[in-house]
């Protein structure tokens, strides 16, 4: 089934792993893993921005470079197939030039259509995670060990440490298996990465430690709290992060991830969304909603974005804040009244 992958691997020495420009969990532990389990090849790893602190448990993040590697045989995209996701690299004409002329293979688990429009071969596959399409992959094309190996035995040490990584994957994208996108499919897949060694009460607790927030961005947090707008009834809340915000908390603790998962615990609300406003024109929107509304990727197609149907994103330029609440509400509106809940748009 996942015999393209192998395919493209064929006579390449050195590959890149590219993360899109709004790195997670998934990205991270994906890039690693892989990092780790092609070890026949030389691999460079890129991110167009620094790797968030809140990521930093990751123990190899720091393997993520942000300088772009022209040099290698073929490029490796995992966890977008979105153009939006990848412009600050096709901004750059060098980069944007090899990924048009060098071989590129998308890997990603969303629902959203793929919309690049350079030359590439990929595997989308509608999964909890990227990391639950790279750990089936490498499963089949005997990347990871068919069983897991006896500690001491030659390759342990990397399966378990991609094992570890594919595991954190995977919990940062299913909010520690509790998303309604989870099966009986992803346990059996955790429970095969617990068998290879890892220990996942020091994972966690490890995970944890990197989790703390200071006194000051605890203050933030409050702040945000007391932004908190709500319309349509109070099933739609939104928050509005400036640019000030940005520059002085993001290399700390990311907003978004501060405060956005949160509110899908507030009485009533359905949609939850952060705004964040840039001073190039640029707005950039996280959606989060609840069982009840299962339609996150459908508000985001409204502005061009997409995810899945409890967790997405878009991005446009050039609209105020006020604005996108405005057409927010519009969207939200229109899938309601044209029941559109369990339809593609």
């Amino acid at each position: 089934m996942y015999d393209t992958f192998s395919e493209f691997l064929k006579g390449k020495k050195s590959l890149c792993i590219i993360q899109a420009e709004n790195p997670d969990g998934d990205s991270l532990g994906s890039a690693l893993a892989l990092d780790y389990l092609l070890k026949d090849y030389e691999i460079s790893l890129y991110c167009p921005v620094e790797i968030p602190k809140y990521l930093r448990y990751f123990k190899d993040w720091s393997r993520v470079s942000l300088d772009f590697d022209y040099n290698a045989d073929g490029y490796i995209i995992v966890d977008t197939a979105a153009e939006v996701l990848l412009s600050k690299i096709l901004d750059n004409p060098a980069a944007r030039d090899r990924l048009y002329t060098a071989p590129v293979f998308v890997l990603d688990h969303h629902e959203t259509d793929d919309d690049l429009d350079f030359p590439h071969q990929g595997l989308i596959q509608t999964l909890p995670s990227c990391c639950n399409l790279i750990y089936k992959i490498c499963l089949e094309q005997g990347f990871l060990s068919p069983s897991p190996l006896k500690e001491g035995a030659e390759n342990y040490e990397t399966e378990k440490t991609a094992a570890e990584y594919l595991y954190y994957g995977i919990l940062s994208d299913t909010l520690g298996l509790t998303s309604p996108s989870v099966t009986a499919d992803t346990f059996t897949t955790i429970a095969d990465l617990v068998s290879r060694g890892l220990k996942v009460a020091e994972l966690d607790e490890h995970r944890r430690n990197f989790a703390k927030k200071s006194p000051r961005i605890l203050e933030y947090k409050a702040d945000l709290i007391h932004r908190l707008e709500y319309f349509l009834d109070n099933t739609l809340v939104t928050v509005h992060i400036p640019w000030d915000d940005i520059s002085k908390y993001s290399d700390e603790y990311n907003p978004n991830v501060l405060i956005l998962e949160e509110l899908r615990m507030v009485e009533g609300v359905e949609v939850a969304v952060a705004i964040k406003t840039y001073p190039d024109g640029k707005l950039t929107g996280k959606i989060r909603t609840t069982e009840s509304a299962p339609y996150a990727d459908k508000i985001a197609g409204y502005f061009g974005g997409g995810g899945h149907p409890y967790a997405a994103g878009f991005r446009t330029h050039d609209i105020s804040y006020e604005d996108a609440v405005r057409e927010l509400i519009t969207a939200i509106d229109t899938i309601k009244k044209s029941g559109l809940e369990n339809e593609t748009i």
